[in-house]
């Protein structure tokens, strides 16, 4: 995969079929509209592309906006790779940007220096200055540029009555913990990376020794306040089961919201290195006990229950 992170006028590029949006997460929806984007390239023998910008549009248009990455942009730039693209445009997301319309857009942008001559469009994608026109306005101007615009079709996940989006995939991790559903809406385990600091080692008195973790990246959404089943890969090394704990410790009175992660069957000091955690189950949500022995046996119960549900995802990766 070719990236471009600025396109001039003077850039030859071969003949294209395009497809643009935000795509955070990189998840179902957008690798539908990604392959048939790729199936109509390799039909008419065009080059595949994706477009995204470098930032939410909200972060230009909306004062103090609150940004929440499923996907940092290095995150996004490798998933989509891995997806088998010929090329991918990064867009600064700025007001030169912005003030284009959907008309201007196509014709200075796609038409003029990309060469773009198919173009799929999300099903529920809007594009250009104010987002006000309709996919119909996109075909009429595609037509007068040679360029065939056609949209994707939605994807559904069983058990929700609405197609798979960012926004729904946000508010699952967010606001339900609903890491397992948003991981299979993601097609892949919903990440943070994080460096290790000095706790108050409360989980070192309970017998579970725990990793204070704080995130590298501020925009980055945390998963709403429970334990977790997590791997952790310290260093970039191997995953390893771990168990996870997002709150303010209510038991002790805790004021402050911690990510502490304690990894089964591991020895060893974890401070100031960098740990990388792959969410994979809710097990169970915060709450307050009457006594750190009624604490210990509800982790205990936690550590089986965990250990139970990775020996049944290895048994599902190996059918």
């Amino acid at each position: 995969m070719e990236i471009f992170y600025d396109i001039k006028e003077t850039m030859i590029m071969p003949e294209c079929a395009a497809t643009i949006g935000v795509f955070d997460g990189v998840h179902a929806g957008h690798r539908q509209v990604i392959k048939q984007m790729m199936d109509e390239a390799q039909q008419y023998g065009y080059k595949s592309m994706v477009i995204t910008f470098d930032k939410l549009p909200q972060q230009l248009f909306v004062p103090g906006f609150q940004v929440q990455l499923i996907t940092t942009l290095d995150e996004k730039i490798q998933l989509l790779g891995e997806l088998g693209i010929d090329y991918l445009v990064v867009l600064p997301f700025d007001m030169q940007i912005a003030q284009l319309t959907a008309r201007e857009f196509m014709a200075q942008i796609l038409h003029e220096r990309l060469n773009v001559k198919a173009l799929c469009i999300g099903y529920d994608n809007q594009f250009g200055r104010g987002r006000m026109e309709t996919f119909d306005d996109y075909v009429e101007y595609g037509k007068a540029l040679g360029m065939r615009v056609f949209k994707a079709i939605e994807v559904q996940f069983k058990g929700f009555d609405v197609p798979v989006s960012s926004s729904l995939i946000r508010h699952l991790i967010t606001e339900e913990g609903r890491v397992f559903e948003a991981s299979q809406m993601l097609k892949h385990y919903y990440k943070l990376t994080g460096r290790v600091v000095a706790g108050e080692h409360i989980g070192t008195g309970l017998g579970y020794p725990t990793a204070n973790v704080v995130p590298d990246n501020a925009e980055k959404l945390i998963p709403a306040d429970g334990v977790y089943a997590v791997w952790a890969s310290i260093e970039g090394g191997e995953s390893m089961q771990a168990m996870m704990n997002i709150g303010k410790r209510p038991t002790f009175d805790g004021k402050q919201r911690t990510l502490e992660v304690h990894i089964f069957d591991y020895e060893g000091d974890l401070y100031g290195k960098q740990i990388a955690i792959s969410f994979a189950h809710l097990v169970r949500s915060e709450r307050y006990f009457s006594s750190t022995d009624e604490l210990k046996r509800q982790i205990k119960k936690d550590e089986v229950f965990i250990r139970e549900t990775f020996e049944k995802i290895a048994k599902l990766t190996q059918k």
